[in-house]
């Protein structure tokens, strides 16, 4: 009588289902950040710290003042400048930088010098995407160049020219807009503008005294001494 009134031992130890166990297990596993994604490497062309981790990314400024900041070599040698204003991407130039120290690497004493640095992050919301919920996530670094600003040169161990020229062509058929190749001789360049009467504007030259233009009391003295 006892023995008919237990209940199998089966449905005491019966197995819980392993669905929500599975489900939470899955659901405790860390989200990546998009944060994250702006990580730099050794490798990489991106600023060591910015201070906001989005921003505008903006269009190339135009020297309407008669800037000509940028536009001729300062290491000597030979480069390339832009002719017209673009948004580089930190892989155009981390590619067309590879290929002309490759090129340049049997001349011992010839350098690189990278004249812009991608320092603008660029955030890209994915297509049919609905209007507001704030700003795209980072995609990449770049950098605002106006037209007539050297971005590349080549200095160093005498190289010859025509190997800077193969060299910086490399780098040239890499860019998105059409650049030249210049020299230490080249003049600068305000726009389509190439002179060497040019320039920079007065208020950006050193030790030069701003004389203010004469009132017109002073311009009725002058004239009375003249006569």
């Amino acid at each position: 009588m006892l023995l008919a009134g237990l209940r199998p031992l089966g449905n005491i130890f019966r197995a819980a289902p392993a669905g929500p166990i599975a489900s939470s297990s899955r659901a405790a596993l860390p989200t990546p950040s998009p944060v994250a994604q702006q990580v730099r490497f050794r490798s990489q062309l991106a600023p060591r710290k910015v201070k906001y981790r989005k921003s505008f990314k903006g269009k190339p400024t135009l020297p309407i003042g008669g800037s000509i900041k940028g536009t001729t070599l300062e290491h000597g040698g030979f480069g390339i400048r832009l002719l017209t204003a673009v948004r580089l991407t930190a892989a155009q130039l981390t590619s067309a930088q590879a290929a002309v120290k490759r090129k340049i690497k049997p001349v011992k004493g010839a350098e690189l010098f990278l004249r812009v640095f991608p320092d603008v992050p660029v955030c890209v919301k994915g297509n049919e995407t609905r209007m507001g919920k704030g700003k795209g996530t980072f995609e990449y670094w770049a950098c605002r160049v106006p037209a007539g600003r050297v971005i590349f040169e080549v200095a160093g161990g005498n190289i010859r020219e025509e190997i800077a020229r193969q060299a910086l062509k490399l780098a040239q058929v890499k860019m998105p807009v059409a650049t030249e190749f210049i020299n230490a001789q080249t003049p600068p360049r305000l726009g389509s503008i190439v002179s060497s009467d040019l320039a920079a504007p007065v208020q950006a030259q050193k030790n030069v005294e701003l004389v203010p233009p004469p009132t017109p009391i002073a311009q009725a003295v002058a004239s009375e001494a003249r006569a």
